[in-house]
């Protein structure tokens, strides 16, 4: 093993196995390098480094480390305030410092602070706003060229509304933009947004809620395609970044070093989004695969085959697309890296006529559960026994299942006999410790008609707010493509049937048409499909 295989190897083993828990611990990184854990806090060390010989020392480190709420909300407020841009960067070093050294807690409470405290004036709003009700419109056509009178009569107007815009903007925004521009800052700032996000995924807190949404629209201008670098990362790239793409890996981890090569090596590319301002480390990647077809599997995707000569592929196929940022998220980088991807391997490879996706459905088996639940729940509640063409019961009755595929479920084996409707022998056969079902070809051959049909329509037609429910599904439909095919087995993996019962599924962008579909999916939520994912809802009202 080569020197910087070894470097990976070594980084990537300190780090979780699990990406989830990097997205759950956005500031564990940081927190790690800056401020000292529990222990280290009452021994005097930092956690990072020895503890010093010297008792003063030692002291005089753990309190320079344990700043107190008071001191990093005082550095907070001066950041905001103070006019000496000479001393300026020492302000924002001491609130980013301090910032890191606070609890969980104490985190919590600096942002409240922030998100109330510097909230903008609205007694200035309210009382703005009643002057400029209070002014009489001139009767004339102010557009009209010459009348030199009524443009006097409207600078009333003017002056409010200058007003108006500047006390609309809250006080934070001050932060925000001067962290921006200090070293370190865009970075800081992404992860106080995943703090942020943490805290209101426990609790929904208005004022905290603002603030979200402010620092979500100001880090989306500053993330602006035209601010961030494409890059195609290889083998030769430094072991610190590649490190990255092994830790953030989201929907495939990287089980080795041989795994990582490959899918940086022939056949195969892996392009990232960088910020000058974020340097050495991409904020979104996605990885591809140059095929003859476009896969079914994500087996022949990452192990199976060999990769083919690059110069027979026709189809470039995004297997995986990683965020490296939790405090991005809901800005869609992933929009624009996908459209100058293709972009670049078409001006590459002009040969590559197909362009689509191989993705997860994660939401599949949870929605599936819960709709098999609360339908078996009905069923207990209610005093007579519903079938497809009983109408007297419940009107939330549905039962999901054709009949041929419930006269399939229960006549599975003597023990299902008993159950009183195939949701039920479905339920509990998804629900199996080991995902059993899977190693029985008769199960497998039983559940796959159902299965197959559900996931269609969970894909095609259940919404939110007019959007697919699956969260991979609307990414790609809001990007323009549209939903080829789902693919039975397709991904093996214990996360692959946690998630959708091992089904995958190809979205395919066409580039004819690619701006027309986003649009209409925009505008009226209509989702693109083939006329093969059409046939498993036929007859089904959307």
């Amino acid at each position: 093993m080569n020197k910087k295989g070894l470097t990976i190897l070594m980084r990537a083993r300190m780090r979780p196995s699990d990406p989830s828990k990097i997205l759950l611990s956005p500031l564990a990184d940081k927190v790690n390098r800056v401020a000292p854990d529990k222990q280290a806090n009452q021994s005097g060390g930092s956690g990072m480094e020895p503890a010093s010989e010297n008792g003063n020392e030692q002291t005089n480190f753990s309190c320079r480390n344990r700043r107190p709420f008071e001191l990093v909300k005082e550095s907070m407020h001066s950041a905001i305030s103070m006019n000496k841009t000479e001393v300026l960067d020492d302000v924002l070093n001491d609130f980013t410092e301090g910032y890191f050294s606070l609890s969980t807690e104490s985190r919590k409470a600096l942002l409240l602070s922030l998100a109330k405290e510097y909230d903008l004036n609205r007694a200035q709003v309210r009382e703005l706003i009643k002057q400029y009700l209070g002014l009489e419109l001139p009767k004339a056509d102010p557009a009209e060229e010459g009348n030199v009178a009524e443009e006097s009569s409207l600078s009333a107007f003017y002056r409010i509304e200058r007003n108006l815009r500047h006390a609309l903007k809250p006080a934070y925004e001050v932060l925000f933009e001067r962290l921006n521009t200090h070293p370190g800052g865009l970075k800081f700032l992404s992860i106080l947004r995943a703090d942020i996000l943490s805290i209101l995924a426990e609790e929904n807190i208005p004022s905290l809620r603002a603030l979200d949404s402010y620092l979500k629209e100001k880090l989306g201008t500053w993330l602006s395609p035209a601010t961030l670098e494409l890059h195609q990362i290889t083998w030769d790239y430094p072991a610190s970044l590649l490190e990255k793409i092994v830790a953030y890996e989201a929907v495939h981890p990287i089980s080795n070093l041989l795994d990582l090569k490959r899918r940086l090596g022939v056949g195969r590319r892996c392009f990232g989004y960088l910020h000058p301002a974020i340097p050495g480390e991409p904020l979104i990647f996605i990885e591809v695969a140059l095929l003859k077809t476009v896969a079914q599997t994500i087996q022949e995707v990452l192990w199976d085959d060999p990769p083919i000569l690059e110069h027979e592929a026709t189809c470039a196929l995004f297997y995986s697309i990683s965020s490296t940022q939790p405090g991005l998220a809901g800005i869609n980088l992933g929009k624009f890296l996908i459209k100058r991807v293709i972009t670049l391997v078409k001006r590459e490879m002009p040969q590559i006529s197909t362009f689509a996706t191989l993705s997860p459905i994660p939401g599949y088996m949870q929605w599936l559960l819960s709709k098999l639940a609360s339908q078996l729940k009905l069923a207990e509640t209610d005093d007579a026994t519903h079938t497809s063409s009983d109408q007297s019961g419940s009107s939330f009755w549905e039962n999901i299942l054709e009949p041929e595929e419930e006269r399939a479920l229960l006549n599975l084996s003597e023990e299902y006999k008993a159950m009183t409707n195939g949701m039920e022998v479905m339920f509990n056969l998804l629900t199996t410790k080991d995902y059993a079902w899977t190693n029985s070809p008769e199960m497998l051959s039983v559940l796959k008609p159902p299965l197959m049909r559900l996931c269609a329509r969970y894909l095609l037609q259940e919404k939110k707010r007019g959007k697919a429910l699956d969260s991979v599904a609307n990414f790609h439909l809001q990007n323009g493509a549209m939903v080829e095919r789902i693919n039975w087995m397709a991904d093996r993996s214990e996360k692959g049937q946690h998630q959708s019962a091992g089904i995958m599924v190809n979205y395919v962008y066409r580039l004819e048409n690619i701006e027309e579909y986003a649009q209409s999916y925009f505008s009226t939520g209509q989702i693109h499909s083939s006329d093969d994912i059409l046939q498993y809802v036929k007859g089904v009202e959307a």
